[in-house]
């Protein structure tokens, strides 16, 4: 399932904004004009990630500094152990869609 989760005006390069669709919470980074989307939910503590840190294309957990890879999702430095979900996205216009 295909579902829009924002428009690229949202969005400016180097930020990052939080979003729940179809149950699911989602985290929409910017880098440099290419857009990411992984799970919101940090695997460690449950905190959201989208209320932490973008560095580049690292992503770092407000609430213990688990640090994850917006581009796969994968853990950099723990206490995480598991990765994030990572989303295919696609573009059409001004709009960001994303699989679900």
């Amino acid at each position: 399932m295909e579902v829009r989760i924002a428009a690229t005006t949202d969005l400016p390069s180097g930020k990052m904004i939080g979003s729940e669709n179809s149950g699911k919470e989602i985290l929409l980074a910017n880098l440099n004009g290419k857009y990411y989307a992984i799970g919101d939910i940090c695997t460690h503590a449950g905190c959201k990630l989208s209320e932490g840190t973008l560095n580049g294309e690292k992503v770092r957990c407000p609430c213990h500094g688990s640090t994850f890879d917006i581009r796969t999702g994968k853990v950099l430095r723990g206490p995480a152990e598991n990765p994030e979900p990572s989303f295919n996205l696609r573009i059409e216009g001004d709009q960001i869609f994303v699989s679900l």
